[in-house]
């Protein structure tokens, strides 16, 4: 047990270069990598249940405690992102697939890895979970209205299957997480450690599913795809940031709100997309996923510093108190 412990632990800290890994081997060994593709849902609805198990009530009292910021933080995830997706793809004029792509990461939830980024951030954990919960719980109705409304036009979709999809492989599993962790807290406790490993290799060998399905796609569109990826991704760190900055949020909150809306559940958006549209739909999520973990680990280290040099100065703690708690994670990479 000690040392899984260790390796769950390793993979937690290196989780961004194993996503990059499994982005590789979907390029090196594509037709293997590709046999994964028909696992895409059950392996999200593994890593939702992990979700879950990790999850307790008291992490929802930030909404009692402190509602303006949940509101906030909310609000900015279902406005921002899917809007940037949409105006990012039609300002560099993606084919209609990759557009749908970029619409489905912008409409999903939080990113899994969220909470850790925040919390290597120095940022409002509680407020972090709290958002990644909440997004989580409000997308069967939230990302399929919100495809309905900005790829509607583009292509054809089915509102309804993408309701049914999101609450087998998302509501569903978070739901039954919980659930086992109020009947059987104990022994939940003692595996809760190890779920790095379930998390981050699920998100690894759905990138490498969705990569090995586009090997050709990567290779011919994959630069420009990227661009769209980084742009989505750079500016809703920044507006998230400023949505939270505008609203009164102290700094903390507002470091919480940024990575909750810069990161996405691109494996539900993964899933979606393969599921619903074309597998080439899938790619902005694939690459996302790779990206959104290297940013958000690069933007943490800055903020990380940025806190420790100002605890050392003559000014330390002026604007560094957390709105809600700032505890451990209890959310997965």
């Amino acid at each position: 047990m000690a040392l899984l412990t260790r390796i769950a632990d390793a993979t937690g800290r290196w989780f961004a270069a194993l996503i990059l890994i499994g982005l590789v081997a979907g390029l090196v060994v594509p037709d293997q990598a590709a046999q994964l593709s028909p696992s895409v849902p059950l392996l999200l609805g593994v890593i939702m249940f992990g979700m879950g198990l990790s999850l307790r009530p008291a992490d929802f009292a930030i909404i009692v405690t402190h509602p303006r910021a949940v509101l906030v933080g909310i609000a900015a995830q279902y406005t921002i992102m899917p809007l940037l997706g949409f105006g990012v793809a039609w300002a560099l004029d993606l084919p209609a697939l990759l557009t749908v792509g970029m619409i489905l990461v912008g409409a999903a939830p939080g990113g899994t890895a969220s909470n850790v980024i925040v919390y290597l951030a120095r940022g409002d954990v509680a407020l972090s979970v709290a958002m990644t919960s909440i997004s989580t719980l409000l997308a069967p109705v939230l990302t399929p209205l919100l495809v309905l409304w900005l790829a509607g036009s583009t292509l054809p979709v089915d509102g309804a299957g993408l309701v049914v999809s999101i609450l087998q492989v998302v509501l569903g599993p978070v739901l039954a997480g919980l659930l086992v962790r109020l009947v059987a807290t104990r022994l939940v406790e003692r595996v809760l450690p190890l779920l790095p490993l379930v998390s981050v290799g699920g998100i690894v060998l759905v990138v490498a599913a969705v990569v090995g399905a586009n090997s050709e796609s990567v290779l011919s569109t994959g630069p420009i795809v990227a661009l769209a990826v980084i742009l989505h991704n750079g500016m809703g760190l920044a507006l998230g940031y400023g949505a939270a900055r505008l609203t009164g949020l102290p700094e903390t909150a507002r470091r919480a709100v940024s990575v909750e809306v810069g990161m996405q559940n691109s494996g539900l958006a993964a899933t979606l997309a393969a599921g619903h549209f074309a597998p080439l739909a899938a790619l902005p999520a694939a690459l996302f996923s790779v990206w959104h973990n290297l940013s958000g680990a690069l933007l943490a280290t800055y903020w990380a510093r940025r806190t420790l040099a100002a605890e050392s100065g003559p000014d330390a703690g002026a604007d560094s108190g957390p709105a809600a708690g700032d505890g451990p994670s209890t959310g997965t990479p």
